[in-house]
């Protein structure tokens, strides 16, 4: 999955398309994200020994990942993003437009 936890990234979809946010949780076998603030839902509590008022606490559910974009700080908007091995024998994401690095992928690569 090219979205990593804690990148930013664009919403093009949905209600709340247009949003750049930031990754809170990534979940790779269902292929959703976890954005901030975005696909907010609210969860209706009774009231309990821990919560004696009860009432409505509002979280944000996953979107799927194809209804994001990585945000290029370069270009100042999502977009989409290749991979390349750079100098170092690392692999990295880079963005398609302006080819700028967006982080590294993993370990070197063995020569």
């Amino acid at each position: 999955m090219i979205i990593r936890k804690d990148d930013t990234v664009e919403v093009i979809t949905g209600d709340d398309a247009g949003t750049t946010a930031r990754v809170l949780r990534v979940m790779p076998d269902v292929n959703k994200i976890v954005v901030e603030g975005v696909n907010r839902v609210y969860r209706h509590l009774k009231p309990s020994r821990r919560n004696p008022q009860g009432g409505r606490l509002s979280k944000e559910m996953p979107i799927s990942a194809s209804n994001a974009l990585v945000y290029c700080p370069t270009c100042r908007k999502g977009v989409r993003v290749g991979k390349q091995i750079n100098v170092g024998g690392r692999k990295e994401r880079v963005c398609k437009k302006c080819k700028a690095s967006l982080g590294a992928m993993g370990p070197a690569r063995a020569k």
